[in-house]
């Protein structure tokens, strides 16, 4: 009564089965082996593809992308990140290198071009990487003697990595309660008149402060990464300017701007353009062909 009746068939399958193993007493072994084996040959594959395989790293546009995500995520116009978040961002920035957003000096882009006779800049060509409501990434490419023209970022926290060449820069700031000379023309002092070759740090300027207007000149073929935060609302957003040493404009108040000659070597009149310098500056728009940078 304490044995379980299984039915005929089952019965039936299980004499069969002992008697197979009778007659081949090693073939139960012999799939125990075989599945021993090919589950060793799987843990094996699975231990040398772990090992073999790259880990999953980002690539340096993709961590420049994460932090800006992270340094102008509550940042708008003439709000500048803190402290910790510019330095986080420089860093990284200081650390970018051609290779990493698919450049280098043999691209048609850095070609030498025979400046028109007009004086006008050869063609710039601009690779847009990002753009969103607060920042925008990209690369300005500069052939010898390429100029982007003196103008302004107004409300904006502007970062400039060389990414390789050499450049001269000109930057100027507002002097802060200065009248103006005209209403076209304000008094700015000068911040930045250097050359600069790659490899060298990040420059940042700010709102107010860090020569928010500059002009770039090409001495080589340069390429120029720029992250700003927040990026341009629309095209008129821009100011270019003309700038005149301190001393070939006379003030109608001479008190107000009395100062040593030598002091005068630091500032200089910015005067609004008439003409738009983006109708001869001739940049143009390429598609980016570097590593992905967002999602």
């Amino acid at each position: 009564m304490g044995f379980e009746m299984k039915p005929e068939k089952d019965v039936m399958e299980l004499i069969a089965s002992k008697n197979q193993c009778k007659a081949n007493p090693n073939s139960v072994n012999n799939k125990k082996k075989k599945k021993n084996k090919n589950k060793k040959v799987m843990m094996t594959w699975r231990r040398k593809n772990k090992i073999d395989s790259p880990v999953d790293e980002i690539t340096a546009v993709r961590r420049l992308f994460n932090t800006c995500k992270e340094v102008f995520s509550d940042c708008g116009p003439d709000v500048v990140p803190s402290l910790d978040k510019i330095t986080h961002l420089r860093e990284i920035l200081d650390n970018m290198k051609p290779e990493d957003v698919g450049l280098t000096p043999t691209m048609p882009y850095f070609r030498p071009n025979v400046v028109p006779d007009n004086g006008y800049s050869p063609p710039i060509t601009y690779l847009h990487l990002h753009e969103c409501a607060q920042f925008s990434i990209g690369i300005f490419c500069l052939p010898p003697s390429g100029v982007i023209p003196l103008h302004n970022h107004p409300g904006m926290t502007v970062f400039s990595k060389i990414l390789f060449g050499t450049m001269h820069i000109k930057s100027y700031d507002w002097v802060v309660d200065a009248p103006m000379r005209d209403p076209k023309t304000r008094l700015a002092k000068l911040k930045v008149d250097s050359t600069f070759t790659a490899p060298c740090n990040t420059s940042i300027l700010y709102p107010d402060d860090g020569g928010n207007m500059h002009r770039f000149t090409a001495k080589t073929a340069c390429a120029v990464l720029d992250v700003l935060g927040p990026p341009y609302s629309n095209p008129e957003d821009c100011t270019y300017f003309l700038d005149f040493p301190f001393d070939k404009i006379s003030s109608g108040d001479d008190e107000v701007f009395r100062c040593e000659e030598e002091e005068k070597e630091g500032y200089a009149w910015l005067q609004e353009r008439d003409d738009n310098p983006e109708d001869h500056t001739n940049v143009v728009g390429a598609l980016y062909r570097g590593p992905k940078v967002d999602d």
